[in-house]
């Protein structure tokens, strides 16, 4: 038979998926390592949704979204961002996947180079792949905290080089950019001439820090601002099944957004957007319970670390702690997550899932149960006195 395009070919396994599907096939298995939120939704959201469907609202939507979602979107930006932007510069999206995909085949030409962080989330290399771009990974370093620094990124641009990839709070990390490093970043992409995509899924989990977006430091002018921002309502209000989120994108190219959206999806289920909508607009609480439950999974979790001598980064943001392995994992943390799942029923994530530096390194979710998490990760074996501080 014919054989797949040679760029799907060279696309890697999702090591996050490959340890997480493997837990679901064990028995009793403890599961940390995927980020699903575990709440029940809000009664108010499950009841836009099907109103929807029940007054047969299931015809297509503008590319765009439903104008009152929009807005919505952009009231939310406002407030919170710290960035006065209009809803003709949100488009909703299937999900932030689907953002980022949205993003980058506006912005990427076969070979061109994008700028993504290692350790960072796996899809930016695989999305970019796919539409035959070239993933450069700048590199986050232990030693740094894991922050980026600008003359290693400076390092890395060359004449192929489009956008810069941002994520903050950061996935796997739980890693935030302040205020002093982000204006930075956007002045070095403005300097050399880049686009920038921020991917914000975690926007509403920060813990004693603020979230500060690259867009508040963007120009408002068509042809001179350079941020796209992703957002998703997934981790925020726990909707990962229904698909929703917005990409908010420069002025001046709304018609090329819905040429590229057009060629894409087309347009998102309507049933989902009008969940949406009442997520963005109704009750807060969910998202207020869910910031207090992930917090306190985040010291719960770092308490039983600190006793066991294990290394880890202290997560100022979303719902993920990422922890220094290297003294059982033997070089190759990847076969080891898979041996810890077998012997002892807990599945971690990879640290190499999401880069080169993420070897030694396994990515905690904090977002079940807290009992579950202080039993799975009592059973990590602990570091010998002697490695401690090394």
């Amino acid at each position: 038979m014919p054989q797949l395009s040679a760029h799907v070919r060279d696309v890697p396994v999702n090591q996050i998926r490959e340890i997480t599907e493997a837990a679901w096939r064990t028995p009793e298995a403890i599961v940390l390592s995927i980020g699903e939120p575990g709440f029940p939704l809000p009664r108010h959201v499950l009841e836009a949704g099907i109103a929807c469907l029940e007054r047969d609202e299931t015809n297509y939507t503008p590319n765009a979204g439903i104008p009152a979602l929009r807005e919505a979107f952009a009231a939310s930006f406002r407030e919170h961002k710290g960035s006065v932007i209009g809803a003709d510069r949100i488009y909703v999206v299937d999900g932030a996947q689907q953002g980022l995909h949205f993003a980058m085949s506006l912005l990427l030409s076969p070979g061109d180079e994008i700028l993504i962080p290692n350790p960072g989330y796996p899809t930016f290399a695989m999305t970019s792949r796919l539409l035959n771009a070239v993933p450069v990974g700048y590199p986050l370093y232990p030693a740094q905290d894991f922050q980026p620094r600008i003359q290693d990124i400076e390092a890395l641009i060359t004449g192929r080089t489009r956008v810069l990839m941002l994520n903050s709070p950061s996935n796997p990390l739980g890693a935030v950019l302040g205020e002093d490093l982000t204006r930075d970043l956007v002045e070095l992409a403005r300097r050399h001439d880049l686009w920038i995509i921020s991917d914000e899924c975690y926007e509403s989990f920060t813990y004693d820090v603020p979230h500060v977006s690259p867009a508040r430091f963007d120009s408002d002018l068509p042809g001179e601002a350079r941020v796209f921002t992703s957002l998703t309502l997934s981790k925020t209000y726990g909707l990962t099944g229904l698909r929703i989120g917005a990409l908010v994108c420069p002025p001046g190219l709304e018609q090329k957004m819905n040429n590229v959206m057009e060629s894409i999806v087309s347009c998102v289920a309507s049933p989902s957007q009008y969940a949406a909508l009442a997520a963005l607009t109704g009750p807060q609480d969910y998202v207020r319970d869910a910031h207090a439950h992930y917090r306190a999974n985040r010291d719960a979790a770092s308490a039983v670390l600190k006793t066991k001598g294990i290394r880890f980064l202290s997560a100022q943001g979303a719902f993920y702690l990422w922890a220094d392995v290297s003294h059982v994992s033997g070089g190759d943390v990847r076969s080891w997550t898979g041996r810890f799942l077998a012997d002892s029923g807990v599945a971690l994530a990879p640290g190499t899932a999401f880069g080169s530096i993420g070897e030694g390194w396994v990515r905690i979710a904090l977002c079940g149960s807290q009992e579950e998490l202080v039993e799975g990760l009592g059973r990590l074996p602990a570091r010998p006195p002697r490695d401690e501080g090394q």
